[in-house]
C-alpha cells in the first residue's frame, strides 16, 4: 500500500486532483451509493458494509494507491477516525467536501459555531436526546434505526423547530422544516441530518469556542433564585450535591421536590438536561422564572412523587430534596431508575437510616456526610459565626 487518499463527496463535481487520484487508484473503497455514483469498476471496488475489518484488511494488502470515498467531510464523524486507528496518520491524505452539518445550517440560515453536533449512528440515542433537551441548537447525525421521525417523537414535548436535510447532494435531495408532530409523522430517506433548534434562541451572543462553555461559578447564592421562605438548597449543600451528581453534557438529571429548582438549574448550567418535579403550583411557576433568568432549559413536572416520576425519560443522576408522603417509594424508584447515582438531602436520622438501607439493598455504594456550614456575621463592630442547620447528604452510586 503506497498511501490512502480519502475523498469527501457532496454531490458536486470532483476537483481535478480528486479525479486524478480516483482514476489512478488500484483500489477504491466506500459505501455502495458512493461506489456507484463514481462509476467504480467492480474489480477494484471494496464495499464498506457491516463489519469493516475485511475491507480494511484488503486496503492494507493493496499493491498501489488506495482511495476511500466518504460523505461530505470524512474527518467529521466519518471514516477518517477508523482509518487513523488502522493506519498511520502520515499515510492518510484527506480531501474534504462540504459537510452535511455545515450544509444543513446554511439551509436554515443559522451560524453554527455555537451549535453542538451529536451522532446516534451506532450509538445509544439517549445522550443525543439529552443534548437536544438542554441546548438551543443541535445537529443530529441520524441512523437507519433512529431517524428524524424517531428523534421528533422522542422530543415531542419540546418547543423546537426541526430541519431535516435528507440525501444531500443526490438527485432526490429534500429539505423540510417543521415541528415535532409533523416530522414524526413523515417517512425519511437515508442518509440525513437533523437540526433541532429553538427559534427564539437560535442566534446567541458571539462566542470564542465551538465547545459548550462551562459555568464560571456554581453553588450560586440564594439571592439568585426566587424561593419561598428560605425553601432552597443552601449554596454550601448545593456545592456538595453537584459534586456528587457530576452533571455534564448528555446527562439527564431529575430534581425531585425541586422547590426553587436551584439544583436542576445549576445542573443545566453544566450542560445537562434537567427535569424538576414539584407538587406545589406556585413553586413550579418560580422554577420556570428562575430557569428563564439563568437562560437554561428545565422541564417542570407538576405532581407528587413517586407517581409524577413514572413515564419520564430515564435519568443518569437524581437529586431528591423533598420526598413528600411516600418517602420510601421515592427512594426505591430512584434506586431502580437512576443509571449512575442518587443524591438525597435529609435533616433527620430517622430518614437517613432507612434511606441508606434501601440504597444498599438495591446494590448501590452509599456514602453519607453530615454537612454543617457557618457564615461570618457582623455584630456591631464585632463578628460571629452563624451556623446553618445541619444537613445529611446521602449519595448512592453504581459501580
Amino acid at each position: 500500500m503506497s498511501g490512502i487518499s480519502v475523498i469527501g463527496l457532496d454531490g458536486k463535481p470532483l476537483s481535478l486532483e480528486a479525479e486524478g487520484l480516483l482514476r489512478e487508484a488500484a483500489l477504491v473503497a466506500g459505501g455502495e451509493r458512493h461506489l456507484r455514483s463514481m462509476g467504480v469498476e467492480p474489480e477494484r471496488a471494496v464495499l464498506f458494509k457491516g463489519d469493516l475489518s475485511e475491507a480494511l484488511s484488503r486496503i492494507e494488502r493493496a499493491e498501489g494507491p488506495v482511495v476511500v470515498l466518504g460523505s461530505g467531510d470524512p474527518g467529521f464523524f466519518g471514516i477518517v477516525r477508523l482509518l487513523g486507528e488502522w493506519f498511520r496518520a502520515e499515510n492518510l491524505r484527506v480531501l474534504p467536501a462540504l459537510s452535511s452539518v455545515a450544509r444543513a445550517f446554511a439551509l436554515v440560515g443559522l451560524p453554527w459555531d455555537d451549535a453542538l453536533t451529536v451522532s446516534v449512528h451506532g450509538r445509544d440515542p439517549r445522550r443525543a436526546l439529552n443534548v437536544c433537551r438542554a441546548y438551543p441548537k443541535v445537529a443530529v447525525l441520524t441512523s437507519p434505526e433512529f431517524g428524524p421521525a424517531e428523534l421528533a417523537n422522542a422530543l415531542g414535548s419540546l418547543n423546537r423547530t426541526f430541519l431535516v436535510a435528507e440525501r444531500l447532494g443526490e438527485s432526490d435531495e429534500r429539505v423540510y422544516e417543521g415541528d415535532a408532530r409533523e416530522v414524526a409523522a413523515m417517512e425519511w430517506g437515508e442518509p440525513n441530518v437533523v437540526v433541532v433548534y429553538d427559534a427564539a434562541r437560535a442566534v446567541g451572543e458571539k462566542g470564542w469556542t465551538t465547545a459548550a462553555a462551562s459555568p464560571d461559578r456554581w453553588a450560586l447564592p440564594e439571592e439568585e433564585f426566587q424561593h419561598r421562605s428560605g425553601m432552597i438548597t443552601k449554596p454550601e449543600v448545593r456545592a456538595l450535591v453537584l459534586a456528587r451528581l457530576g452533571p455534564g453534557i448528555g446527562d439527564l438529571v431529575w430534581d425531585v421536590g425541586a422547590g426553587s429548582g436551584s439544583v436542576a438549574i445549576e445542573c443545566a448550567r453544566f450542560g445537562a438536561a434537567a427535569i424538576a418535579v414539584e407538587r406545589d403550583a406556585e413553586s413550579c411557576a418560580r422554577i420556570r422564572q428562575n430557569a428563564a433568568c439563568h437562560a437554561v432549559y428545565v422541564q417542570v413536572v407538576e405532581g407528587e412523587a413517586p407517581a409524577a416520576l413514572r413515564g419520564l425519560p430515564e435519568p443518569d443522576t437524581m437529586f431528591v430534596g423533598g420526598t413528600g408522603k411516600d418517602f420510601e417509594g421515592v427512594i426505591k424508584l430512584a434506586a431502580v431508575r437512576a443509571r449512575r447515582c442518587i443524591v438525597l438531602t435529609l435533616v433527620t436520622l430517622e430518614r437517613v437510616v432507612p434511606a441508606v438501607k434501601i440504597l444498599e439493598d438495591c446494590g448501590l455504594e452509599v456514602e453519607t456526610t453530615l454537612l454543617q456550614a457557618s457564615r461570618l456575621k457582623g455584630v456591631g463592630s464585632m463578628h460571629r459565626l452563624a451556623a446553618a442547620s445541619p444537613v445529611f447528604v446521602v449519595s448512592g452510586s453504581r459501580q
